[in-house]
């Protein structure tokens, strides 16, 4: 990797590193790429599981919503063939056409959603608004898409410049997407009640009707159930939900068929378009207001975009044309023929349109399908918070991953619990799937137009493909969606006004976030550490040096920040080695673990101080497990030898005075051998140079903290001790080089402690009233409340220093 053009910090990836633990790779979908027939049907399999449980389930409740105002139906079929039309054609342009067609082809190298294509955008041209990115990000080997497409270097249209000249465009933008993210989250607390509720009031379809207390208590322990299961994970939740998806297809495409030769074979006539503009002319105003209950029937279709992560692309477009499309298509044909017929069975169509003789066995699988429904956008909704976290625009929870072999299947339990309850809240509240279905609509659609918009971006951009084109792309299905959006505004009154609430609150707890989060890091920029006055310490810093290692954790990738000068003035030691840690996010949905690390040096070769940089993607786990210290030696080591490998890199004594550091990255020349007691030698993977033998501590060096969580921090009774040695090559060496390196480990024998600052945001005293509210009450609170930044980092108590310091921001 070269170093050129990096400023202020050149930064190079120390190869052999990890993240400390084990990443995971996708089994499944690498083994697609192979050509692996198997693997592929194994995915399509799933897929049906996990994906496409929302939409398939739409069948429950479209008919009924469409006619639930004064819209009704007549003896000559134009209003039932206008509204059958109209669901046929919105199932081809938007689910098939734009998003199995075009929308899955811009996945960002196998990740899909509204971050997705966001993260897409910022790579190919300035756009983000993460603060402490670096020149060195590009040459991330996931930077680049799959396929060749190279990155914004390549090419730019003057679209481009004046986006990226805008910086109120660029917030603009991310309102955008934070809109769309919102929205995503809506449908997560919407689809699971209508779902259920839909299902189960089944029961008073039958002679015996139940109270409807009964209906909405089934339909809340279903619920809880349903998010019960949720910490298994979505691999276990796709073989177990898989096969009631498949059935429930193919049940309701035969149920179709049946009720087409039964009652109405003239139903196909519904295929023209022609009754579709027969229906808005002779409906007016009641047709218009309508369509909002019509385009329920794409309910979930964004689900198959935002949890493409957890498949491949190729599996879910198979399953979606060669299954789903076909079913829902006979499935609304068949209600549509049985309502031609029987107009007054309007409100309960799909089960008074199934034969008396599998009535029960049909209610059975409604039921757990409806559970599968739930499932598609509640996995959409993990992954997607997810992204947002990792891209600073949402408070710090805990993420877990679910899988050892999928990548990017994870569960969040912290949202998990907070959709149950606001799940709850709209089942107990509304308990009728008519007001469910106006606010889930309004969500719907509103992300759609979203993706839509985003899309057009990438054609440009992206793709590169002219501007007319993506101008065509936005207007013909931007106006479809905005033509659905008008209708479904109408129903805010009758319960539209959920998704907006809920976005206007999900929004301002996102942006504020991410603005008290940039502006932290501002402070931090604008207040760092000047290098001349580091330089007149001297070596020791004006303080003792103790031995030990002493790592500092911050969020700049440049200088030194001002928390350090608060140790220097008011400790009378610190620590012989010190390594400046900054953990942070690029916009890419993986970072190999071999290019996590970027270390380099601060300062002269005397003051042992380096800085070490740990990128992660926007879908990869912040996890730093027991293994993380010695990787962290291995990399500094590794850095040592090759600043001495490579003569035309820049001096380390060549420091600027604004405190800018030159960081070297080569290949490394030598390997490492790793001895471990009791087991055979092993050779790990080459490009590490330092040697060292692991021992396990005895008894009474074992400590165990009852605060620390067993799933987020590494337990310390399964700590193995390290001791590094230099190789027989060491002989060899530069004295310089070697007596460094000795020191290094020296200093990690002695002991690591981690500091940490305890930081206190608050609004200057000149700030409006509006940005104190925002600082001082909402941004604080969120930090109060959120998971702390030494749970989230996994760092161990026993070896934590914390450090206050009051931001002014």
């Amino acid at each position: 990797m070269s170093t050129a053009g990096l400023d202020p910090e050149s930064a190079t990836s120390a190869p052999g590193a990890s993240a400390g633990g084990t990443t995971l790779q996708t089994n499944y979908k690498q083994a697609v790429k192979g050509n692996s027939l198997r693997a592929l049907l194994c995915l399509t399999y799933q897929s049906f599981g996990v994906v496409y449980g929302d939409l398939s389930v739409s069948p429950l409740y479209v008919y009924r919503s469409t006619f639930s105002g004064k819209l009704r139906l007549n003896e000559n079929d134009e209003e039932i063939l206008g509204v059958l039309s109209f669901i046929i054609y919105t199932l081809t342009l938007l689910p098939f056409i734009k998003y199995v067609l075009i929308v899955m082809n811009a996945d960002d190298n196998g990740e899909g959603g509204t971050f997705a294509l966001y993260s897409l955008l910022c790579r190919h041209a300035k756009l983000s608004l993460l603060p402490n990115q670096q020149p060195a990000d590009e040459d991330l080997s996931t930077y680049k898409l799959e396929g060749g497409r190279t990155n914004r270097k390549s090419g730019g249209v003057p679209f481009k410049a004046f986006l990226e000249r805008h910086r109120h465009l660029r917030i603009s933008l991310l309102a955008i997407v934070l809109l769309g993210t919102c929205m995503v989250i809506g449908d997560g607390v919407l689809t699971p009640p209508i779902s259920v509720l839909s299902a189960v009031s089944g029961i008073n379809s039958t002679e015996t009707e139940h109270h409807e207390h009964v209906v909405h208590i089934i339909a809340c322990l279903i619920l809880i159930g349903l998010f019960a299961l949720q910490h298994f994970g979505t691999h276990r939740v796709a073989f177990i939900f898989a096969p009631i998806v498949i059935a429930w297809l193919f049940c309701i495409a035969a149920i179709g068929v049946y009720n087409i030769a039964a009652w109405n074979p003239g139903i196909f006539r519904a295929l023209s378009p022609y009754y579709m503009y027969n229906f808005l002319r002779k409906t007016g105003v009641e047709g218009w207001t309508s369509l909002g209950g019509i385009l329920l029937c794409i309910t979930g279709t964004e689900a198959m975009f935002a949890d493409l992560g957890h498949f491949s692309k190729l599996s879910v477009k198979i399953a979606f044309t060669c299954v789903v499309y076909p079913c829902l298509v006979l499935a609304y044909m068949g209600q549509a023929a049985y309502l031609s017929k029987n107009h007054d069975d309007i409100l309960k169509s799909f089960y008074k349109s199934i034969p008396k003789t599998v009535y029960w066995p049909v209610f059975v699988i409604a039921t757990l399908a409806s559970i599968v429904g739930s499932q598609a956008v509640i996995s959409a909704t993990f992954s997607i918070i997810k992204q947002c976290l990792s891209l600073g625009c949402f408070p710090r929870v805990k993420v877990v991953h679910t899988s050892k072999d999928i990548y990017g299947q994870i569960y969040i339990p912290e949202v998990n619990w907070m959709l149950l309850l606001l799940c709850l809240a709209v089942t107990l509240g509304f308990r009728n799937t008519i007001l469910i279905g106006h606010a889930y609509g309004l969500a719907v659609v509103t992300v759609m137009f979203v993706t839509t918009f985003l899309m057009s971006l990438v054609i440009v951009m992206v793709w590169r493909k002219s501007i007319f084109l993506a101008a065509a792309f936005l207007l013909f299905f931007g106006s479809i969606e905005a033509f659905y959006i008008s209708a479904a505004l109408i129903k805010v009154r009758e319960g539209g006004w959920v998704p907006l609430v809920l976005a206007v609150i999900f929004m301002a707890v996102m942006y504020i976030w991410h603005y008290g989060t940039s502006k932290k890091y501002e402070f931090d920029l604008q207040n760092k550490v000047s290098m001349k006055w580091l330089l007149t310490l001297g070596p020791s810093l004006g303080i003792v040096r103790v031995p030990g290692i002493g790592l500092i954790y911050t969020e700049l990738v440049t200088g030194v920040p001002a928390i350090f000068s608060h140790f220097v003035t008011n400790l009378p030691a610190f620590h012989q080695v010190l390594v400046f840690v900054c953990i942070k996010s690029v916009p890419v949905p993986h970072v190999p673990p071999q290019e996590r690390y970027l270390i380099g040096r601060i300062g002269p070769k005397e003051y042992r101080m380096y800085r070490c940089i740990l990128r992660y993607g926007y879908k990869d786990l912040h996890q730093d497990d027991q293994d993380f210290e010695n990787m962290l030696i291995v990399n500094i080591g590794e850095f040592i030898q090759m600043e001495d490998a490579h003569p035309w890199i820049p001096s380390s004594t060549e420091v600027s005075v604004d405190g800018r550091m030159t960081v070297v990255g080569t290949p490394s020349r030598a390997a490492m051998r790793l001895v471990t007691s009791g087991l055979e030698e092993v050779e790990p993977p080459p490009q590490q140079s330092v040697s060292f033998r692991m021992d396990r501590p005895s008894g009474k060096e074992l400590l165990e903290e009852q605060e620390l969580e067993e799933a987020e921090l590494p337990r310390l009774d399964n700590k193995k001790r390290v001791r590094f040695e230099l190789p027989k090559a060491a002989v060899e060496m530069d004295p310089s080089i070697k007596a460094e390196l000795l020191e290094l480990i020296e200093a990690k024998e002695a002991g690591v402690a981690y500091v940490l600052g305890h930081s206190y945001v608050k609004a200057k005293k000149a700030s409006s009233f509006v940005k104190k509210f925002a600082i001082d009450v909402v941004y604080n609170f969120l930090r109060k409340n959120c998971r702390n930044s030494t749970v989230a980092l996994s760092i161990p108590h026993i070896c934590l220093i914390e450090v206050g310091m009051t931001y002014y921001v």
